[in-house]
């Protein structure tokens, strides 16, 4: 196996889980799992919240269909904010947007023209602060906030305790009897502070290499 980083290390010290499914996955990072899913390098911000909005409950690729399908309506490519506001709303539904997620776009673009939304200061905040500011905007949820802190802004502690995907991976990793609540996933999260957004990399990652039938 290659060279274990000290977050790996410590991870896999914070208990016996945890220990196998390193040795298990090997060295797994936000890079890797990118790599691994085909997905592109990281976005700006502005970018990374857009892809949100259009990737919700949406497979992977279907949502790279849609986000490429949307990008090609402006000549520029991804859409600026002032672009997204003053775009027409049926060529957007054209390319595969619901009119709720027309909607959340444009309530993104107003946020940040307006100054609402201040994305070159996100980085200098604390992680709960930045959830406040992403979930101010509509359609944007905690849980994409969370999304957002692990793989756009690379924080290192973030659990995101209501990730369906999580709570699985926990029940199979662990043999638990149900489903853990949000509640338990934070608790039981505990543990591996404070790397754990490289923890839910992993039991992502379990998921892919052992899917829960």
């Amino acid at each position: 196996m290659a060279k274990l980083t000290v977050a790996q290390k410590r991870l896999a010290a914070s208990d016996p889980v945890m220990a196998d499914l390193v040795k298990r996955l090997g060295p797994m990072s936000v890079a890797e799992r990118r790599r691994r899913r085909g997905q592109p390098p990281r976005d700006d911000a502005y970018v990374a919240l857009v892809r949100a909005v259009v990737g919700q409950q949406l497979s992977t690729k279907a949502a790279r269909t849609i986000y490429d399908r949307v990008v090609a309506l402006f000549d520029d490519g991804v859409p600026s904010p002032e672009q997204l506001l003053a775009a027409d709303e049926d060529a957007l539904r054209g390319a595969g947007l619901s009119g709720r997620k027309v909607e959340y776009l444009r309530d993104l673009a107003q946020h940040v023209v307006d100054g609402e939304l201040e994305l070159n200061r996100l980085s200098e905040l604390s992680d709960e602060e930045v959830i406040e500011e992403v979930t101010a905007v509509r359609g944007l949820g905690r849980w994409t906030a969370e999304m957002f802190l692990i793989f756009h802004l690379g924080r290192p502690d973030v659990i995101s305790g209501g990730d369906l995907g999580i709570r699985r991976a926990i029940e199979t990793e662990y043999g638990l009897a149900r489903i853990p609540t949000p509640d338990d996933v934070v608790e039981r999260a505990e543990a591996w502070k404070p790397h754990r957004s490289l923890a839910c990399i992993y039991l992502w990652e379990s998921l892919a290499v052992t899917p829960v039938q």
